[in-house]
């Protein structure tokens, strides 16, 4: 069982910089593949970008080049670096945590970004 608690979203000016965190709990996180989705009003949850254990990042289109994944398997957290941030960003962004060997997923409470001048 994999508990994930995010933080750091808010009210940011279009160009600006947020950096989201997401803290886990449970056994064995260093193997899970990590992940940051998020959802805007009115629209389907999509990926922003996943990270596998001991592998690269891969990254949805729209925030290529201006967002970055990384983890810390020791502080079992995950982060989510935002940069030139858009309107268009504007979303709750959820943590997400797969078990490779079961499939099993889970996710965190959500976090809002707004991006507005």
């Amino acid at each position: 069982q994999v508990q994930l608690v995010e933080s750091g979203g808010g009210l940011v000016q279009p160009g600006g910089s947020l950096t989201l965190s997401c803290a886990a709990s449970g056994t064995f996180f260093s193997l899970y593949t990590t992940g940051w989705y998020r959802q805007a009003p009115g629209k389907q949850r999509e990926l922003v970008a996943v990270m596998p254990s001991g592998g690269s990042p891969t990254y949805a289109d729209s925030v290529k080049g201006r967002f970055t994944i990384s983890r810390d398997n020791a502080k079992k957290t995950v982060y989510l670096q935002m940069n030139i941030l858009k309107a268009e960003d504007t979303a709750v962004y959820y943590c997400n945590a797969q078990n490779p060997f079961n499939r099993n997923e889970y996710w965190g409470q959500g976090t809002q970004v707004t991006v507005s001048s």
